[in-house]
């Protein structure tokens, strides 16, 4: 099984949303990618931000975005969010019956293309749908809230996707989401994911780059085959 580099995605969700533009700055000598959840109060129950302020962020940094839409409606709205220049957007399966060429139109618009699993949607039927898809985001909480506890269950999707992904010969990253610290990046990089989004256990740190540096050093030495 082999599994690429892994990468850190510092969660915006955990930022001090009165100094957005500082707390990114915070992490951008650590950070991979930047990870901004979009949730609609529909899909979810919360409301976070949206295309204007990911719009302002894009502007005050040069870290690739990460954007996952917790929203219904996906086709709608997340071709936007590709064509003001996010890396990476990730929908949710469980808001889109026809995931395939909403991530056709992501990648046409220049930007990679995510399908999201949340924690009690099996992922056995979507297995098929991969090689359309360059990440594949499994959360390992329940979609809407940050400071969840980790569900370690949910690794058994991780561990399925990437048997999959390594059978195919998929080039595909395994994104986890929810309760990503260090006593559980271990773990997950085990299970075979290699993004992990980290939240709490960034921006609740004295030194939010140091924490990245930290997680991904974990992550690398967990990795199946270090």
């Amino acid at each position: 099984m082999t599994v690429p580099a892994p990468i850190v995605a510092p969660s915006i969700l955990a930022a001090d949303f009165a100094r957005l533009a500082d707390e990114v700055a915070a992490v951008e000598s650590a950070a991979d990618w930047l990870h901004v959840d979009v949730m609609d109060n529909h899909f979810v129950p919360n409301l976070t931000i949206g295309l204007p302020v990911v719009q302002s962020l894009l502007a005050a940094t040069s870290l690739p975005f990460d954007v996952h839409l917790m929203i219904d409606d996906p086709r709608r709205w997340a071709p936007s969010y590709a064509d003001a220049g996010a890396y990476n957007v990730t929908f949710h399966v469980e808001a889109c019956d026809n995931p395939v060429p909403l991530a056709k139109d992501l990648r046409s618009a220049g930007a990679k293309a995510g399908l999201a699993i949340d924690r009690d949607t099996p992922i056995e039927p979507y297995l098929d749908l991969l090689p359309s898809f360059d990440t594949l985001l499994i959360m390992t909480i329940k979609a809407g809230f940050g400071g969840q506890r980790f569900i370690p269950e949910m690794l058994d999707k991780v561990r399925t996707a990437r048997r999959h992904a390594s059978a195919g010969h998929l080039e595909l990253r395994i994104e986890v989401d929810g309760g990503i610290a260090a006593d559980t990046i271990e773990q997950a990089a085990a299970a075979g994911a290699d993004a992990f989004v980290a939240g709490t256990a960034v921006y609740g740190a004295a030194d939010p780059a140091a924490a990245v540096t930290r997680l991904r050093r974990l992550a690398e030495r967990a990795l199946p085959g270090a």
